[in-house]
């Protein structure tokens, strides 16, 4: 009698192939690194991370798929955000609680892909 069913194992490798394992790495110079420490720290991350969102964010330019970064993503939310809430009540229309929550399911599922398009128009103007 096998101790794991067959599903368990084929879940638990899955479950594996997403751990991050495997170590990428550079040697710098102190004053390289004295300002790479300097940027992470403006940027409010340590160097692991960072340098992780760096390798990640060329993958994903690399790979030829539209991106935007997280901050554009929340700056065009806040936008959608205001836009919507502050049209029906220039109009003299009552925003109720659930009229709100809507408005910003609408927002989170959209934020991305508006931002997306507006970082595509900016590369071409």
């Amino acid at each position: 009698m096998p101790l794991l069913k067959d599903e368990a194992l084929v879940q638990r490798a899955e479950q594996r192939a997403s751990f991050r394992l495997t170590n990428v790495s550079s040697k710098l110079s102190q004053s390289e690194t004295a300002r790479f420490d300097a940027l992470a720290m403006r940027r409010g991350q340590h160097r692991g991370e960072f340098i992780r969102s760096l390798i990640l964010d060329e993958l994903a330019h690399d790979s030829g798929e539209p991106t935007a970064s997280a901050e554009l993503s929340e700056i065009v939310g806040i936008r959608l955000m205001l836009m919507n809430v502050l049209k029906p009540l220039a109009a003299g229309q009552k925003l109720t609680p659930e009229i709100f929550d809507g408005i910003m399911t609408e927002v989170k599922k959209r934020k991305k892909s508006v931002a997306i398009e507006a970082r595509q128009e900016a590369e071409r103007a």
